[in-house]
């Protein structure tokens, strides 16, 4: 089993930042594709980003590119999501996701790909 936990949540205003970290126990987190997904208020959950056991390839929803960057310490079984210029539309609980590479599937960007998943953080951007 793996646990995740993921914290650096909070109340921010438009154009700040805010770093999510999700922490990941058990011995096996270097080879898990570890996704990042969101669900704002009344919709479904949605992808933000991913990234693979090695670090790369990473992989982004378009909403995000070129404000949110995902990376990963695998000494410390820890995924981030660095945010930036926040948006009120960037409103939704954050959850990370993990998947271990015998998952069946090669997804990153579906929820059913992800086998374990962290009870989520909110994250709120005032206008």
């Amino acid at each position: 089993q793996v646990q995740l936990v993921e914290s650096g949540g909070g109340l921010v205003h438009a154009g700040g930042s805010l770093r999510l970290s999700c922490a990941a126990s058990g011995r096996t987190f270097s080879s898990y594709t570890m996704g990042w997904f969101r669900q704002p208020p009344g919709k479904e959950r949605e992808f933000v980003a991913a990234i693979r056991g090695s670090g790369r390839p990473t992989y982004y929803t378009d909403s995000v590119k070129g404000r949110f960057t995902i990376s990963r310490d695998n000494a410390k079984n820890t995924v981030y999501l660095q945010m930036n210029s926040l948006k009120p539309e960037d409103t939704a609980v954050y959850n990370c996701a993990g998947t271990p590479p015998y998952s069946g599937t090669d997804s990153y960007n579906e929820v059913h790909a992800y086998v374990y998943w962290g009870q989520g953080t909110q994250v709120t951007v005032s206008s």
